[in-house]
């Protein structure tokens, strides 16, 4: 008998692997245990939202990867870190344009809207050498290898909101986070690190936006450039997924 393929629409919570994420489904539904499951599209440890899980015959996998995406994210000013969004070791702080700031987002936004292509970042899955990218960069061997790119499109992306809070509610908000997370994450030096970089008392600057962008855009990878192009730092401070293809939260 042909084995029933079916799409179930999961929500990752913040701090959680795809992979912990199905086994707490398979946990609250163990009419799941035995059935072949894998995630289509991953998320990291530091986004949330949208899951999509194909259950039954999973070598259908392929088919369903392409679907464009949407994203709720949003960006850390003044702040860089080598992974990109806040579960990294900063590497570098830069200082931002508080007056007037609101000026900058419409040539900002027509600025990224124009990427055709992007590179991955150091800590992620890809493979180079027979080697995920995020062991490489471990490693220190990062700049040993060249970092490979793909196209990209980004459908839409507009601007929802910049807020001001202080640096003492980011450190807050970012430890928090990362306890959230579980295995080896490099998450001590991280935490220390933000410890020694935050000015308490001194402001901080975050902006939201919403993107529909091609399958396998990086959100983290979009906040990061988006400091280059304001001549400053940045990160992905949150990234949530709404939707996949027809799927939506």
């Amino acid at each position: 008998m042909k084995e029933v393929t079916k799409v179930i629409k999961l929500y990752k919570n913040l701090g959680e692997t795809p992979l912990e994420c199905i086994l707490r489904f398979r946990h609250d539904n163990p009419d799941f245990e035995k059935i072949n499951m894998t995630y289509l599209g991953r998320l990291d440890p530091m986004a949330e939202g949208l899951l999509l899980v194909l259950a039954g015959n999973t070598k259908e996998k392929n088919k369903y990867l392409e679907w464009d995406k949407t994203y709720e994210f949003e960006v850390l000013w003044g702040f860089e870190t080598d992974t990109y969004d806040v579960l990294g070791k900063i590497t570098n702080i830069s200082d931002i344009p508080l007056k007037n700031f609101d000026r900058h987002i419409a040539p900002l936004l027509k600025k990224i809207s124009e990427k055709k292509t992007q590179g991955y970042p150091p800590y992620s899955s890809k493979t180079v050498l027979g080697k995920a990218l995020h062991t490489w960069a471990r490693e220190g061997k990062i700049d040993e290898i060249d970092i490979p790119s793909r196209s990209v499109k980004i459908f839409s992306i507009e601007h929802l909101d910049t807020r001001l809070v202080t640096q003492d509610e980011i450190l807050e908000e970012i430890i928090n986070k990362i306890d959230l997370v579980k295995g080896d994450f490099r998450q001590g030096e991280i935490i220390k690190l933000w410890k020694k970089s935050i000015k308490h008392g001194e402001p901080a600057l975050i902006s939201a936006f919403r993107a529909s962008v091609s399958s396998g855009t990086y959100i983290r990878s979009i906040a990061h450039e988006m400091g280059h192009i304001l001549g400053t730092s940045a990160l992905a401070y949150s990234i949530r997924r709404t939707r996949v293809g027809e799927y939506k939260m």
